[in-house]
């Protein structure tokens, strides 16, 4: 595994096998878990070389969000990396000018809701590192996770009104054994919020079940999630159920590919997760 720290030498080690052996990139902020090696795991079916970065990007942290205290691993991150046969671990120190960027990508509509509403300008500042990192590596494919689906939904918007020659490829979400969603930030939580966390995948089974069941009105389906959470003594963010696609609010489940939604403090940290939500007769809204 070779390992490059600026733009200039990736670029260089690349450019010999541009054209001649297909490229899967795998962008991570660190802090890796089982989570992000499935991604990667998935990248190694999908093409010839596999790269992954490591960046912890400043633009799309808020002014009262963890930038400063957010995990760092990169050591760790690079065993991992090596142990599944990443061919290029990509680790700049910025991938910005020195005084910020001069010019940034904007999100619209697919932003304005679930984490968007809460973290005005996030996704603008996601967009325009995935962007970066895209024109550095070239990649033909690119893998993200599904447990942030919607930047998964931004970034395919993304490419496809920027008409990007890359294909985007979500990888399924990993849950620990008791069924919390895999997160870089779970390690924030004490022991007793963890398991108060527990209440947020719960929630979601029960909705994704109810659906099962025949229930197709949404508001039902969310106050039976509520309810879950509060008796957890967690306070949801928000519980929403939407179009897997358009990201739009559904009233009513219909045949069409729906999740739900879930994002919630436990403690101070912020946690979110989601699943797909069919009716009997839908398809399996992935």
């Amino acid at each position: 595994m070779r390992i490059s720290t600026t733009s200039a030498e990736i670029r260089s080690q690349l450019k010999a096998l541009r054209g001649h052996r297909s490229i899967a990139f795998v962008p991570t902020m660190g802090c890796l878990h089982a989570g992000h090696i499935s991604l990667i795991e998935k990248a190694r079916t999908l093409a010839d070389i596999v790269i992954v970065s490591v960046y912890v990007n400043p633009l799309q942290f808020g002014a009262n969000e963890d930038l400063d205290t957010y995990p760092r691993s990169f050591d760790a991150d690079a065993r991992a990396c090596a142990d599944a046969n990443v061919d290029f671990l990509f680790h700049p120190a910025t991938l910005y000018p020195e005084h910020g960027p001069n010019i940034s990508l904007k999100t619209t509509k697919l932003s304005d809701c679930l984490c968007g509403a809460a973290r005005a300008g996030h996704f603008d500042g996601v967009v325009t590192v995935v962007n970066i990192l895209f024109n550095i590596v070239q990649p033909d494919i690119a893998v993200f996770g599904e447990k942030d689906w919607q930047q998964l939904a931004i970034i395919r918007c993304m490419v496809s009104d920027l008409h990007m020659p890359i294909e985007i490829v979500g990888g399924g979400i990993v849950r620990e054994a008791d069924g919390l969603a895999m997160s870089s930030r779970n390690r924030y939580l004490s022991d007793s919020e963890r398991t108060r966390a527990l209440a947020i995948s719960r929630a979601l089974t029960a909705m994704q079940q109810a659906a099962r069941d025949g229930e197709t009105d949404a508001e039902a389906l969310k106050t039976r999630a509520r309810n879950i959470l509060q008796n957890a003594a967690v306070q949801p963010e928000y519980i929403d159920i939407r179009h897997a696609i358009t990201l739009k609010e559904e009233q009513q489940l219909k045949h069409q590919p729906t999740r739900a939604f879930i994002a919630a403090r436990v403690g101070k940290t912020r946690l979110i997760d989601n699943v797909a939500i069919n009716t009997p007769l839908s398809c399996d809204g992935q």
